[in-house]
């Protein structure tokens, strides 16, 4: 750990390579497509087409559940290159697969590496895209997955690439 930073996924890595799952709008009807690839860089890319027809209009990705114990850090920094459109990044401190989300919203600007710093105070509790006002709060230090989603009406083709996950104290 350099400067109170410390890795949590670094795409480069085999390991952190594993165990990704994608949950489109299918669940719901919906035919937003997406897939998880990764580049000869190391990066992961999350890419797709999200498509508002049978109610549909969101493609997201995520870990396996998996515990991440980020007590003592502040927030997550992030390393990516997007397309401009309006991404977030979940956690989740249950591993059950229908509960509680927090999200971190962000925008992936078009044609440049950017780091996204998500404080865990910037992050909200949602279920099924609703905030709920009365969650428990964020519990860094029980994150059992990570992943990231694509909604809000963007219908069309979208990717970003992810380059690494860390925490900052």
């Amino acid at each position: 750990m350099q400067d109170g930073i410390g890795i949590i996924l670094d795409f480069s890595r085999a390991e952190d390579q594993k165990s990704w799952q994608i949950v489109n709008d299918g669940v719901m009807g919906g035919i937003s497509q997406s897939e998880i690839v990764f580049s000869d860089s190391g990066g992961l890319i999350f890419r797709g087409t999200v498509s508002l027809e049978n109610n549909g209009g969101f493609a997201s990705s995520r870990r396996s559940a998996q515990t991440y114990n980020l007590g003592g850090y502040s927030g997550m920094l992030l390393q990516i290159r997007g397309d401009g459109k309006d991404y977030q990044l979940r956690i989740r401190t249950d591993n059950r697969f229908d509960t509680i989300s927090y999200r971190y919203r962000f925008t992936a600007k078009s044609g440049t590496t950017q780091v996204i710093r998500a404080p865990f105070t910037d992050f909200e509790p949602v279920f099924r895209g609703r905030i709920i006002k009365d969650a428990a709060p964020l519990l860094p230090e029980n994150i059992q997955q990570i992943g990231f989603l694509i909604a809000d009406t963007q219908a069309g083709s979208f990717s970003i690439e992810v380059d690494w996950i860390k925490g900052f104290k």
